[in-house]
């Protein structure tokens, strides 16, 4: 897959002068902000301009040279960027101490159902993945440990807590209640097992969800989950907490990491629009930079990354305007000109992340999907609401991707009453499923876009380690495989898929404007809706010893 390249802060950024500002500052003025070392630069250095430009250190990410610092909002990205020994600096607007959670006792491995789950039927992605097949050969191995970094896996579920590790599960995140409302617990950090969200839990149950007889399947029903909570209850995502989720899940041997988002506020990092100041473009350029460390490490340390491509119905290779950014804080966002050269968005077009587009269930390329030959990997079920245009299942909620949700999360968005049952606005906007079985009761929603389908091709490379991993000398009881022998696997197998005809397919019959419009380039054996072709579960787990 062709990636950017990344542009040197050098290049793009004139010598900054800046004076030290000796005022001392309020705690109410301060801002927090995510440093960046440059590369073989002094740590100390890097601290000592820091301090110069008014900042205070509160912690580092040694594993990819970033320092966190309160500091004085007014100038000190400037400030501390004159430094020789600072790459940039981006907002931290989660800034604080990771806390971890007390970690619960893991539940015991649910044996797998010899029969189908009771809500499969309606998972039209498994059989498209051709998960149903796949698992008379693979469920998964409980010793592949698949990372979701999101907003969190409801351990509560009955889908989810059997499969979920709590003990290595870590929340990077602290609520905000001006932007996620009043926190749950006193020290406003979640419990390893709590997703307030929702988004999440849906990922995760499509990953693994546990074949127990009970409501859904996952495509890796055995393996293990592991919750790396990077996102916000609200649910934006910024960037410390994800280089934090990242580089610990791969210091404690994570085999996938999955990552459906993009880090806020920016959907275009962009090194030198000339709509942005000075300060935004090194921000967006230290997010750039300081994220690709992290992707380069986790996949150093043996981790398959692989990532939504986004639901803008842009053509990565040839970005529209960006509309929507800055996201945060909200209501400041601005139409900025974009290019392809130096505006990238991040995980997606980052170097050695599988980006994956999404599919509705005639295999047509979701509307609101990203595309383009330059980052589309593989593509996979995540739904597409408008698909099956002038037949009975047009617009209807079977075009989603079914998965599971947390009760918690559905009372908070009032999609249930007190007493369990469904709400109007849970049927028109939640989309929710109940699902009850032996006295027990559990929550279901169908939802579509690209974070779906991302999840179907990180569990089929869970799904490729358990079949061809060997057991990893460092980390007894667990398997390894490196992650190119992984993604030659998931390409070589994919089920190849030509563009349509005419290759530009309209969206507007479905009223649709003009701009969702997309044009497929390439060939059978790669293109820009599809990729290497649709991720195919069981074809990994019986041929893919031929890529190997």
């Amino acid at each position: 897959m062709r990636k950017h390249r990344i542009i040197p802060l050098a290049l793009v950024v004139p010598l900054l002068v800046a004076g030290v500002n000796d005022a001392v500052a309020t705690a109410e003025t301060l801002s927090g902000f995510t440093v960046l070392v440059e590369t073989g630069a002094s740590r100390t250095a890097a601290i000592a301009a820091i301090r110069s430009a008014g900042g205070t250190v509160v912690k580092e990410n040694t594993s990819v040279g970033t320092i966190s610092a309160r500091a004085p909002q007014a100038g000190f990205i400037a400030k501390v960027t004159a430094s020789d020994a600072v790459y940039g600096a981006a907002r931290d607007i989660t800034l604080g101490e990771p806390t971890e959670a007390t970690a619960g006792p893991d539940s015991t491995p649910v044996a797998a159902s010899a029969t189908t789950e009771p809500l499969e039927e309606d998972q039209w992605g498994l059989r498209m993945v051709r998960a149903d097949l796949a698992r008379d050969k693979q469920v998964g191995d409980p010793r592949v440990y698949v990372g979701v970094l999101d907003s969190g896996i409801d351990g509560s579920h009955p889908d989810l807590g059997p499969r979920l590790n709590r003990a290595l599960s870590r929340n990077f995140t602290r609520d905000i209640p001006s932007i996620d409302g009043a926190c749950e617990v006193p020290s406003c950090v979640d419990p390893v097992d709590v997703d307030d969200d929702g988004h999440g839990s849906h990922v995760a149950g499509i990953i693994a969800a546990a074949r127990n007889g009970f409501g859904t399947a996952g495509v890796a029903p055995n393996v293990t989950l592991v919750n790396l909570r990077a996102a916000q209850d609200s649910p934006f995502v910024f960037l410390q907490p994800v280089l934090d989720g990242l580089t610990y899940g791969a210091d404690i041997g994570l085999d996938v990491i999955n990552m459906s988002f993009f880090v806020d506020p920016w959907r275009y990092n962009c090194a030198a629009s000339p709509d942005d100041s000075l300060e935004e473009q090194i921000e967006q350029r230290t997010t750039v930079a300081a994220f690709q460390r992290a992707l380069n490490y986790a996949h150093n340390k043996g981790v398959t990354l692989v990532s939504s491509m986004g639901n803008n119905h842009d053509d990565l290779g040839k970005p529209r305007n960006d509309t929507t950014s800055p996201g945060f804080p909200e209501g400041t966002n601005r139409t900025r000109a974009t290019d392809n050269a130096t505006c990238l968005k991040m995980p997606a077009e980052g170097e050695h992340v599988l980006g994956v587009t999404a599919l509705g269930p005639s295999q047509a390329k979701s509307d609101r999907s990203d595309y383009g030959v330059e980052q589309t990997d593989l593509s996979a079920p995540g739904g597409y609401f408008k698909d099956y245009f002038g037949t009975p299942w047009y617009e209807t909620d079977e075009n989603r991707i079914l998965s599971t949700y947390p009760r918690n999360a559905a009372r908070a968005k009032d999609y249930i009453d007190d007493n369990d049952n469904i709400t109007p606005s849970g049927h028109t906007d939640g989309h929710l499923v109940k699902h009850c079985k032996g006295g027990t009761c559990a929550f279901y929603a169908f939802i579509d876009g690209t974070s779906m389908a991302s999840p179907h091709v990180a569990a089929t490379a869970a799904l490729t380690v358990s079949q061809y991993g060997k057991p990893d000398p460092a980390r007894p009881g667990t398997l390894t495989m490196p992650p190119a022998q992984v993604e030659r696997v998931l390409k070589g197998t994919a089920d190849k898929v030509p563009c349509p005809t005419p290759r530009t397919v309209s969206y507007e019959h479905t009223g649709r404007p003009a701009e969702y419009n997309a044009t497929c380039e390439g060939g059978l054996n790669f293109n820009g809706f599809y990729g290497h072709g649709v991720v195919d579960a069981f074809a990994a787990v019986t041929r893919g010893g031929e890529f190997l």
